[in-house]
């Protein structure tokens, strides 16, 4: 007479069932997780649209960081070169401020890239130093 207390099984016990099946077949001294691999509907798909897909072009997350370092490197040595002309040609506080705030941009956008964040880094260079030239154009102005 069959039990009525019987709980369906859980895909946790079918797949410890599934690799017991497994280790019976194996052989001696192959552990049961190599021997076991679930395969699921997606694992094909996934198979047959990576040789599908073309070769990826572009940079490596590794080249992209070391060509945002070397831009963001070139752009530091720039504004410190140019931070030297302007203070020989008319000392400012203000326009030391904005080189100083430059370098800061350029010190921090080489931090970001060496992190992974790339995208941000060159936000950083490109909107920073915009707002510095402006600012600076804008001081000129004034004067």
């Amino acid at each position: 007479m069959p039990e009525a207390n019987i709980s369906p099984t859980t895909e946790d016990e079918t797949a410890a069932s599934r690799a017991a099946e497994v280790t019976a077949d194996e052989e001696p001294g192959k552990p049961a997780e190599e021997a076991f691999r679930e395969v699921t509907p997606g694992d094909a798909l996934l198979e047959e649209t990576d040789a599908d897909e073309p070769p990826r072009t572009g940079l490596t997350p590794r080249q992209a960081r070391r060509v945002r370092i070397v831009v963001s490197g070139v752009v530091m040595v720039a504004v410190a070169v140019a931070l030297f002309v302007r203070l020989g040609s008319a000392p400012s506080v203000l326009t030391m401020g904005f080189y100083g705030i430059a370098l800061i941009l350029s010190g921090t956008a080489i931090v970001l890239s060496r992190r992974g964040r790339t995208r941000v880094a060159t936000g950083v260079l490109v909107l920073g130093f915009g707002a510095v030239a402006l600012a600076e154009w804008l001081l000129a102005s004034v004067e």
